[in-house]
């Protein structure tokens, strides 16, 4: 088991704090968007997709904004508009490693604006291949939290396939094989469980220690990425 990091939280804080539903659900689009562009409008055959579907749903968008999105990006809409994948790799304070996803219109744009973010409050772009060697890809499964016993859930998590667990707050994180996430999640299913989400993610080798100076520097940077529109994901290697 690993002590929980806030390396992949950041999704989290930027889905739960008191945002208007639209800004949500734009969100969503885009990620429908560019899933269906690279992979196709067909869900069975995307798994992309498939996991985006699923993810809008969790967060109530209607179906209809769910059939729009997947046209416009399969090219299939009137109202087409390009979105395009984006990845940065930084560094933040204190020397932590971030790994930064994000989707949008404008890569010129976004590019800026998230070096911008970075010198601000104390973080620097690097060059590509500089921090993802610090991270290992993983499959990743959120658990809702439930009624059941803890070590219950754990229980019957580690005996669908899972490499480690780790709790954020009431929800038990799953991490398991990549090439075998779409299995592990079916057994998890297939056991009755609530899944909350799943997707490939970066998970830190090792994380770093920050004294209280640079955490508070770090949890600065974070929420400021976290505040723009194009950011989707951010993993680090530090706890908060």
């Amino acid at each position: 088991m690993s002590g929980h990091s806030h390396w992949s939280t950041i999704k989290h804080r930027k889905e739960t704090q008191d945002k208007k539903r639209g800004a949500i659900f734009s969100s969503m689009a885009r990620i429908l968007s560019v899933a269906a562009r690279e992979g196709g409008a067909d869900p069975e055959t995307n798994f992309e997709l498939r996991s985006a579907i699923e993810k809008a749903r969790s967060v109530n968008m209607p179906n209809k904004n769910i059939e729009r999105a997947i046209e416009r990006g399969a090219g299939l809409g009137a109202d087409r508009e390009e979105w395009f994948k984006v990845n940065y790799e930084a560094f933040g304070p204190g020397q932590t490693a971030l790994l930064i996803e994000g989707i949008t219109n404008n890569k010129n744009r976004t590019l800026e604006e998230v070096r911008g973010i970075l010198n601000k409050y104390g973080g620097k772009m690097s060059e590509l291949g500089s921090v993802r060697w610090l991270f290992t890809q993983v499959g990743q499964i959120t658990i809702a939290g439930s009624s059941e016993d803890k070590s219950g859930l754990e229980m019957k998590a580690i005996e669908a396939g899972a490499d480690d667990l780790e709790w954020d707050e009431d929800d038990l994180i799953v991490y398991v094989k990549p090439d075998e996430l779409e299995k592990n999640k079916k057994e998890l299913t297939d056991k009755g469980i609530n899944i909350k989400e799943y997707s490939l993610a970066w998970k830190p080798q090792k994380n770093i220690d920050l004294d209280d100076t640079n955490q508070e520097k770090l949890t600065r940077l974070l929420e400021a990425l976290s505040e723009h529109d194009d950011i989707q994901e951010v993993y680090l290697n530090a706890e908060l």
